[in-house]
């Protein structure tokens, strides 16, 4: 009886190992190694008989075993605050085709916006992971305390300053560009739909919305309603904009989410949008240019920004020793948004062979002409190096 409990089934035949491969392949298992590690000490018509046998038997090298020798993984985490929604998919998306360019797994977790699961899940990642790649924008110095400074660590968009090697998105400079456009089109009474307070995302869209009202239009006084960065939240910002008296002639909302929430609170009301008034967005999601009207927002460059963490992240894990710190190990890359001029500003569709395309960093200038369908006001990669929110819950778009 016992017998039978130990035997192993019929319709599980053994795993292959990499002494069958010799053997099929008449060659030692040393070689065999070689090949399955990438070393270059074998002939080739040795390399090709090798890899013909591991296809026909269809070995798979031991991942754990391998990595004890070679002190390689091949692996690295990825720690998000949430994993829903076309911003998170869009990430997620430039990571994984960066990382399998270069032969690397993911081992993908989210911290729900939590401090204690994020360090939790940076503790299960210990061992297995070459790199880190963590977007947290609520971290701070004791969530960063977390991460294991042999573990190299590349941050998106979070709160980590200068010190240690990190990607964000210039959202200041992003809301500061917005706002100068919406000025620029003539709007005197901009109020803005912000997001939650505790979101770096959310600060710093805010704070570029005060400094550049204040710059643009110094006698205005800002008008700021607090959101949750999904769609709900836009909408019971909007009705409470629509019942104001007087009422603002124009939203900016800090992503495209609140900014559909605002138009469909609007349309409910009997506000024309852009005739009564204006609502801009920022993230430029896919559902962007299909509302109508067709929402004016920041285009952010989602899917370049994680394949430029996966390059950074590479660049540590090859050589962290050897960087000096003057490099640009320790420096933040900034992707400057886009402005992407649609129909729901109130602005007529320019010319397509002469629109203005200012850089968004404010008071400077760059007049060119520009061929799409969409007018589109583009900023640079300050060194060389379309997000959705979904409204499924509150609690997951504040992790943003």
């Amino acid at each position: 009886m016992n017998d039978m409990r130990t035997r192993r089934p019929a319709s599980q035949p053994r795993a292959t190992t990499i002494t069958d491969v010799a053997r099929e392949a008449h060659v030692s298992v040393a070689s065999v190694s070689r090949v399955v590690n990438g070393h270059t000490n074998v002939t080739p018509e040795t390399r090709q008989r090798i890899i013909e046998v591991i296809d026909r038997l269809r070995y798979v090298p031991h991942l754990t075993a391998r990595s004890l020798i070679t002190k390689r993984t091949h692996v690295i985490g990825v720690l998000l605050p949430d994993l829903h929604g076309e911003f998170f998919s869009e990430l997620i998306r430039g990571i994984d085709s960066a990382a399998r360019e270069q032969h690397l797994h993911l081992l993908l977790s989210s911290s729900h916006g939590d401090a204690a699961e994020m360090a939790a899940a940076i503790r299960a990642m210990r061992g297995r992971v070459e790199g880190l790649l963590v977007l947290a924008p609520e971290l701070d110095a004791a969530g960063l305390a977390e991460i294991d400074a042999e573990v190299p660590a590349v941050f998106i968009n979070s709160r980590v300053g200068d010190s240690v090697a990190s990607l964000a998105i210039d959202s200041y400079g992003g809301a500061r560009a917005m706002v100068r456009h919406l000025v620029a089109r003539g709007h005197q009474a901009i109020a803005h739909v912000a997001g939650p307070a505790d979101n770096f995302d959310s600060h710093e869209r805010e704070r570029g919305y005060r400094n550049e009202l204040a710059a643009s239009l110094p006698s205005a006084r800002p008008l700021v309603i607090r959101g949750d960065f999904v769609e709900t939240s836009g909408y019971a910002a909007g009705r409470e904009l629509g019942a104001m008296t007087p009422r603002p002639d124009a939203v900016f909302a800090a992503n495209d989410m609140m900014a559909i929430g605002c138009l469909a609170a609007f349309d409910a009301l009997g506000i024309a949008v852009p005739g009564d008034i204006a609502v801009t967005g920022f993230d430029d999601i896919r559902l962007a240019a299909f509302v109508r009207p067709m929402l004016t927002t920041m285009r952010v460059p989602i899917v370049e920004l994680g394949r430029a963490a996966v390059a950074r992240l590479i660049t540590e894990i090859a050589s962290p020793e050897t960087l000096p710190e003057s490099s640009t190990r320790a420096a933040v890359t900034t992707f400057l948004p886009e402005l992407v001029v649609r129909e729901s500003c109130g602005a007529a569709k320019p010319h397509p062979q002469a629109v203005q395309r200012p850089s968004v960093r404010a008071g400077v200038h760059d007049e060119q002409p520009h061929h799409d369908n969409d007018s589109r006001i583009r900023g640079k990669l300050s060194q060389p190096a379309k997000p959705a929110r979904s409204g499924r819950t509150a609690q997951a778009s504040r992790r943003r």
